[in-house]
């Protein structure tokens, strides 16, 4: 994409192009929520049920089989695991954005940013969606709901920033490279057990814990397991940390996306 002038579009160009394609933004949202759901029964109700049933499986395995003294494990595990299911997803969502969007890109001048974003946005409504089951099960097994849950509209910020970068990186070397999107469905897999969700960091032995220390979504998965288990707010250092993971994540995604953008028509 060039301006007048031949040149590339600043990021602040591109932030007002978005801008101007609002109302394509707003129906693109509508799509991937009611796509995702067309030929089901319970429709919307799978964002709720979904981690509610793999809730209960892993209760079983995690709190009876392997005895893991976690109070409220159910809160332990939610907290973290709707981070999880949006970061997976999204970033899943946003490899096929593009290639789904390519006869629409051809035909009319849209910016190509658009479709990542949309999909971060859906992929939020849907988190937004899943604290409903969430909160009723805290107040189910007395688990306490504290005013520290206002800070959860900035946990949920800053995360999707950082998976906003994600997506865009991602879905541009998609475009490129078709082996992507299998290759990074592995290393999700891998991340998911490198990142404490269903299990509690104190068991990790200690010269496997700076492994874990180096993988981002622990700190930004704290951002919420925080307000929502413990009943307190983040410490400033997780705050810190999730913050600058999220502002890297967007400058190398951002710059990543730019670069290979000019190539997409070629390969879509």
């Amino acid at each position: 994409m060039r301006n007048a002038a031949g040149l590339r579009p600043s990021v602040l160009e591109e932030a007002r192009d978005v801008a101007a394609f609002s109302h394509l933004l707003a129906n693109l949202v509508r799509r991937d929520l009611t796509v995702r759901y067309k030929r089901s029964v319970l429709g919307f109700f799978w964002t709720m049920l979904n981690p509610l049933l793999l809730m209960i499986i892993l209760s079983v395995v995690f709190s009876t089989v392997f005895r893991f003294a976690v109070k409220h494990f159910e809160v332990y595990f939610l907290s973290a695991y709707l981070g999880w299911t949006f970061f997976a997803q999204t970033t899943t969502g946003a490899m096929s954005s593009l290639a789904w969007n390519g006869a629409l890109m051809k035909r009319v001048r849209v910016p190509k940013v658009i479709f990542a974003f949309s999909t971060v946005l859906s992929g939020l409504a849907n988190l937004g969606l899943s604290c409903v089951p969430l909160f009723a099960i805290m107040f189910i097994v007395g688990a306490p709901l504290t005013p520290a849950l206002l800070f959860l509209p900035v946990s949920f910020l800053i995360l999707a920033v950082f998976v906003f970068g994600v997506s865009l990186g991602m879905s541009a070397a998609a475009v490129y490279f078709d082996d992507v999107a299998q290759m990074y469905g592995v290393a999700l897999m891998g991340l998911m057990y490198l990142t404490p969700i269903f299990y509690p960091i104190e068991i990790i032995p200690q010269k496997y814990l700076w492994l874990i220390r180096l993988n981002p979504l622990v700190y930004l998965f704290e951002l919420a397991r925080a307000p929502i288990y413990k009943g307190c707010m983040p410490s400033l250092h997780d705050v810190v940390i999730s913050a600058a993971c999220a502002v890297v994540a967007m400058v190398v995604g951002t710059t990543v996306f730019r670069r290979l953008a000019p190539g997409f028509y070629r390969h879509l």
